[in-house]
């Protein structure tokens, strides 16, 4: 059968100026040049996706900071090696995080930084001889910190041992900071996955009852979260599973934990922080953010917005 070109004629139209459209003039990027304050830069992005995101986001946690709730900074590794330690601690001095929560890996850099001012070794380049993660003085001092929290109930006692020792750079721990700031910080730990799990001096059971007693402390922060903020970057399955452990079980308790803040910053779009951290737990209101970049730039740029917002909040 022989087949015709459609005929137009029939389509239904209406006026452009008449529709609804999700983009209007107000919403285009404004021109700035040199020398622009951040505040200007930051007025200056598009009204669209991850830009307005990041103002909304700034704008919750700058409602949580001046409503007192509480704002839970949990991160991965990477955001202590890409150098976001002096910028996070400064946050703690100025009582705009109220718990921290992180993986095993973010004791190992943290505490290489305290004692040595460097970190990060060359993985694939230690791995053909098996010298990868052999660092005589992280494992000792970790596997410590391990032993310590046993001893004295604490949960990993990192923070305390940086605190209390003579290494140079100890300021730029931030175990060390929030240990003497008063403020949680907890480690939650797979065994096998950190390096110092192959020194002689790791103690499964110390490890395992460290890491326990912080999940325990940690989900007493969740229990409080309600009209706060939990900020997530940079672990993929660690801390978006014991988030997700946490929260049913305060819920579970009876604890109200509902309208809250969940953000989550990543280099790309991984399951469980998508699932785990911005979508299930906010479904019962609040809401969830999700950006995708480096953490060096977008952290940074974040918290200059939040720092904007407290400005104009103290202003208005």
């Amino acid at each position: 059968m022989e087949r015709k070109p459609l005929d137009f004629q029939g389509l239904r139209t209406y006026s452009l100026f008449e529709r609804p459209s999700k983009v209007s003039i107000e919403d285009l990027a404004r021109p700035f040049g040199a020398g622009v304050s951040l505040r200007a830069f930051l007025e200056a992005l598009p009204k669209q996706f991850a830009a307005q995101d990041l103002r909304e986001i700034a704008r919750s946690l700058a409602q949580a900071t001046k409503q007192k709730r509480p704002i839970v900074w949990a991160f991965g590794a990477h955001v202590i090696k890409v150098g976001l330690s002096p910028l996070i601690i400064a946050l703690m001095e100025k009582g705009l995080i109220t718990a921290l929560a992180t993986n095993g890996a973010s004791m190992v850099h943290d505490a290489e930084l305290a004692m040595a001012g460097i970190t990060s070794e060359d993985v694939a380049q230690a791995l053909k001889d098996g010298s990868f993660g052999a660092a005589k003085e992280t494992g000792e001092l970790l596997n410590r910190a391990a032993q310590e929290g046993r001893i004295h109930g604490l949960g990993y006692a990192l923070g305390k041992l940086i605190a209390e020792s003579d290494f140079a750079y100890k300021d730029l721990s931030l175990f060390a900071q929030a240990y003497e700031l008063g403020i949680p910080f907890t480690v939650h730990v797979a065994l096998g996955t950190d390096i110092v799990h192959i020194h002689p001096s790791a103690d499964g059971a110390a490890i395992g009852e460290a890491s326990f007693y912080d999940f325990r402390l940690f989900c007493r922060v969740v229990s409080e979260l309600e009209g706060g903020v939990f900020f997530l970057a940079g672990s993929a399955v660690i801390i978006p599973e014991v988030f997700l452990k946490a929260l049913t079980l305060v819920r579970n308790l009876g604890y109200k934990v509902e309208r809250f803040t969940t953000v989550n910053f990543d280099f790309m779009r991984h399951y469980r922080p998508l699932t785990n951290v911005v979508s299930r737990p906010t479904m019962s209101g609040g809401r969830g953010f999700h950006i995708t970049g480096h953490h060096e730039i977008l952290i940074p740029l974040l918290v200059g917005a939040w720092l904007e917002e407290l400005e104009d909040e103290a202003t208005s």
